[in-house]
């Protein structure tokens, strides 16, 4: 039923994107997550994120999705309370992997705050595997 209703973000769809995942227990938005940030992001990597629309054309679910050549990247994956347990979000993650896959990108990495229980349950459920070999560093280049 929502596979038809998803389609790729686009850079007329962030500020109400942002808002929808700023409303999402488990996303965490930085300044990397401006309007111009993420117009730049999308251009980068057309046609991988994506959202879900309800018959009211409201965003019920949304993906960032991007690759740097190597491994492909999920970044905020949210669908709102009221639509979960129907498809929304393994539809959207198929759609990223898929258009990855076609892109020849091998794997694919994502974020996960080491508290989001249910998020981890939901990409569990999906296959994805924990990597206990690495752990994420990080500098900051801009303040």
């Amino acid at each position: 039923m929502f596979p038809s209703r998803i389609r790729s973000m686009a850079p007329e769809d962030l500020p109400e994107v942002i808002r929808f995942w700023q409303e999402m227990e488990g996303i965490g938005l930085s300044e990397s997550d401006s309007v111009p940030a993420l117009t730049s992001y999308l251009q980068r990597n057309p046609e991988l994120s994506f959202v879900a629309r309800n018959d009211q054309q409201q965003i019920v679910g949304a993906v960032l999705c991007g690759h740097d050549g190597r491994r492909g990247y999920l970044h905020h994956l949210a669908v709102e309370k009221n639509y979960r347990k129907m498809g929304i979000g393994r539809a959207l993650v198929e759609k990223c992997l898929s258009s990855l896959q076609a892109l020849n990108i091998l794997k694919c990495n994502l974020f996960l705050f080491s508290d989001n229980s249910r998020g981890e349950a939901f990409w569990r459920e999906m296959g994805w595997r924990e990597r206990g070999d690495l752990r994420l560093i990080q500098k900051v280049l801009l303040e």
